[in-house]
């Protein structure tokens, strides 16, 4: 586990208390936490915070290539530290989202977009465990 401070001066970042805060707990979760549960988890250990410094924090750690940020959900973003290229798998029953690695999904029969370079792309699963009941 790598010190937050190294690592925000690293993507040149000013490591003050709060941001360290925030790194110590984002870029470590293995949860996908969208900035309200950020702000909810950090505030446990540093009352003092505001939701507004989370929030520009968490952008800020986009902006330097610490976070992506992901719209998995209609009017939600989560953030996730994990950086190398995956996908993702969302878990309808619990909302818990499983990173899936990138070898184990294959992408074909995409000729529709000839013309077109592809720089990119994710995929992202839906769906419940067998035998899970599905919300109405």
């Amino acid at each position: 586990m790598r010190n937050s401070v190294n690592v925000l001066q690293e993507h040149g970042i000013q490591p003050s208390a709060q941001r360290v805060a925030v790194a110590d707990y984002v870029l470590q979760t293995l949860e996908h936490p969208s900035a309200d549960l950020v702000w909810t988890r950090v505030k446990a250990r540093v009352p003092y915070i505001s939701r507004a410094t989370v929030y520009n924090t968490l952008n800020l750690f986009v902006e330097k290539g610490l976070l992506q940020a992901l719209a998995l959900a209609e009017d939600s973003v989560v953030f996730d530290p994990k950086m190398e290229r995956h996908h993702h798998f969302v878990d309808e029953e619990s909302g818990t989202i499983h990173d899936v690695p990138w070898d184990k999904v294959q992408v074909c029969n995409i000729e529709s977009l000839k013309g077109y370079e592809i720089h990119d792309y994710q995929v992202v699963m839906r769906g419940v465990r067998k035998g899970a009941r599905r919300k109405a």
